[in-house]
């Protein structure tokens, strides 16, 4: 995709005259923000893990395609199809293609406009008008006897043209190159934006597929717990025949097993959402990746989260993060703005000219006494405006300060969610450890129950309890299990990374133009 226009980057001999001889450009020039950025990521963050578990490093930063890093070849698929084919980032690129025409129009007010013309009219003036006296009297005397006279002015009469004409706005106050700035600013900002679009849909797409599959998960435990709970149905069913249970035991069973069953289309109807939203981002029509993804998988990462997750130093954010880069592009053009609206207190300077050929007859047409043409200056200078542009002015620092404002805020922004992730990231992984033990743990207090209710020395409530418990523990880690996922996916959001390999891998998104 073709980078923005800009000055800099035109052969010198292809500027203008007018650039060259008057280099006075008035308002402020802008100067790239330098926020206060801590040094290092906060105690609590960078003590960020379980012992064993994964932890965080600053020594190196974000990876790039980091959700290959999630060892699922299906994902990564995913990803890829999404970022050619996703609605969001095909309009986001045509944005950046909008704002790159914007700019070449601007470009061309840097130049001088010529245009031909060619006219041909036949055109009678009135003879009751001061002007139709000059006709009126050349009618008069042709009729004393002045024949040349008459020859000479005719009413009607003919008009053939063919001329050229040129005009030349001179940039002395720099407006034209202000505007052909800003341009180029707000083509950057488009860039950034398309890619703040492209860094969402694939975090979309990989906390879609990850709920997907954290789903899947749940449903496989709950019709491992309907097969367990059948089995429970029959054990009270053949005591209760036998004479050594009551029909209370059969009936609580009986419930516990319809409970579960009861859970069985709330997770498939949540299945059937993420399949959907994943071929929406697909712009794939509903159920198109239903054959494709209806098989259950482990919630990536497989093997789990890596030991070491990278995240770089916060000053690293200020170029990753697209919306970071996005509002420095918009304060950028912002600044641009206010030296145009102070050079409206200049005056203009147009020079003009104009010449050709102008007949009676198309045979005379290029006579040299058809000849015409003119040159001269045009000077225009305010005088008054009614405080128009004083209140211009005015306005456009104004939309500067905020969006230095929008600029800081968005910093801010930055940061918190990059400590917020990161807190998400080791609480819930100390969740999933406690998960994993409550797991065993139960699994072991629902054998024990079972085997003690089948020999008559406990009841069978402590069976329906050890069962209930082991039921919610599992469905606790596999939330757990993909919550870590899906934390980790919102770390590298957070951290702004991941457009670059996407963008590279797919230059039809349109994030990859321009820097």
């Amino acid at each position: 995709m073709p980078r923005a226009f800009s000055i800099s980057a035109l052969p010198l001999a292809a500027v203008p005259l007018a650039l060259l001889v008057s280099s006075c450009a008035v308002g402020p020039n802008f100067v790239k923000p330098s926020p206060n950025m801590p040094a290092r990521w906060s105690a609590t963050a960078e003590r960020n893990g379980h012992e064993g578990g994964s932890r965080v490093s600053a020594s190196e930063p974000q990876p790039l395609a980091w959700w290959s890093d999630f060892k699922d070849p299906q994902l990564t698929a995913l990803v890829n199809e999404s970022a050619a084919q996703n609605l969001d980032v095909r309009q986001a690129a045509l944005r950046i293609e909008e704002a790159q025409a914007q700019a070449q129009v601007l470009f061309g007010g840097l130049w001088p406009s010529l245009a031909a013309n060619a006219s041909w009219a036949r055109q009678r003036i009135s003879t009751n008008t001061p002007n139709g006296v000059l006709f009126s009297g050349a009618f008069s005397g042709a009729l004393r006897g002045d024949p040349a006279l008459g020859a000479l002015i005719t009413n009607p009469y003919n008009q053939a043209q063919l001329g050229l004409g040129a005009s030349w706005e001179l940039d002395l106050f720099g407006a034209t190159r202000r505007g052909i700035a800003a341009a180029n600013a707000r083509t950057q900002a488009a860039v950034d934006s398309a890619r703040e679009v492209l860094l969402t849909m694939v975090s979309t797409v990989a906390q879609t597929y990850i709920s997907l599959r954290g789903e899947q998960l749940s449903l496989s435990i709950l019709q491992r717990s309907l097969a367990t709970e059948r089995g429970i149905l029959e054990l009270t069913q053949e005591r209760y025949k036998a004479g050594l249970t009551s029909d209370l035991d059969v009936q609580n069973a009986s419930a516990e097993l319809d409970t579960t069953r009861a859970q069985l289309p709330l997770v498939r109807q949540a299945i059937t959402l993420d399949i959907n939203q994943l071929g929406e981002l697909m712009d794939k029509p509903p159920e198109a990746l239903r054959h494709e993804l209806a098989e259950s998988r482990p919630v990536p990462p497989v093997p789990p989260v890596p030991p070491v997750v990278p995240i770089g130093l916060p000053s690293q954010l200020l170029r990753r993060r697209p919306d970071i880069r996005e509002a420095e592009a918009q304060l950028h053009a912002a600044t641009e703005q206010i030296g145009i609206a102070i050079s409206e207190y200049f005056p203009s300077v147009t020079l003009t000219a104009g010449g050709g050929f102008q007949a009676e007859s198309f045979g005379s047409l290029i006579q040299a006494a058809s000849h015409f043409a003119s040159i001269g200056p045009q000077i225009n200078l305010p005088i008054f405006e009614g405080g128009r542009i004083r209140a211009t002015v005015h306005l456009r620092r104004l939309q500067a300060k905020e969006a230095a404002v929008i600029y800081a805020r968005t910093v801010v922004t930055a940061l918190t969610q990059v400590e917020d992730a990161l807190a998400a990231y080791g609480a819930d992984q100390a969740r999933q450890v406690s998960l994993q033990a409550a797991v065993k743990a139960s699994r072991s207090a629902l054998s024990l129950a079972r085997q003690r209710y089948q020999s008559g020395v406990a009841s069978f409530i402590a069976v329906l309890d050890a069962e209930r418990t082991e039921q919610r523990s599992e469905l606790s880690l596999a939330d757990a299990s993909t919550a870590v996922s899906t934390d980790l996916v919102h770390l590298y959001q957070a951290l702004g990374g991941g457009w670059e390999a996407t963008a590279r891998a797919n230059p039809a998104s349109g994030a990859a133009a321009g820097d």
